[in-house]
């Protein structure tokens, strides 16, 4: 009996290890998108932006926003749902804004495996950040 409560202790206490990271990973969302905009200046939001079609313009920050480079400027777009945002899973954008993306497409999440639905990403007003320098 004791060797299986030692066990399960040795158990809960792992267990407690593998949720600490991801509980700070929450955290570190913003601090990643702190790191992205530092240095620039947020614009005037926008409800549409111009996208080309390369696939690496494109940052997904977990739990935070999705940021879009388009030359110097960084697009922000935090989302009317950030909890959704997680850049395991594979982002399917229909857009009703024309070529570019509005904040009116719909983004559904499919699991990067299986193809399963896992969510929705509504979107916002994209933000831009320009460097400091070039505003002055």
């Amino acid at each position: 009996m004791r060797k299986i409560i030692g066990t399960l202790a040795a158990a809960t206490a792992a267990l407690g290890f593998l949720a600490a990271p991801a509980m700070a990973e929450h955290h570190s969302g913003e601090e990643r998108l702190a790191k992205l905009i530092e240095g620039r200046v947020a614009g005037e939001p926008r409800s549409c932006i111009t996208t080309r079609p390369t696939g690496n313009d494109l940052t997904v920050i977990d739990g935070t926003a999705l940021v879009y480079k388009e030359g110097g400027t960084l697009w922000v777009n935090r989302t009317r749902t950030p909890d959704a945002i997680d850049s395991d899973d594979v982002l399917v954008v229909r857009r009703f804004g024309g070529s570019g993306l509005c904040r009116t497409d719909s983004i559904t999440l499919a699991d990067r495996l299986t193809g399963m639905f896992t969510g929705v990403i509504f979107l916002d007003d994209f933000v831009p950040y320009e460097k400091a320098d070039k505003k002055g």
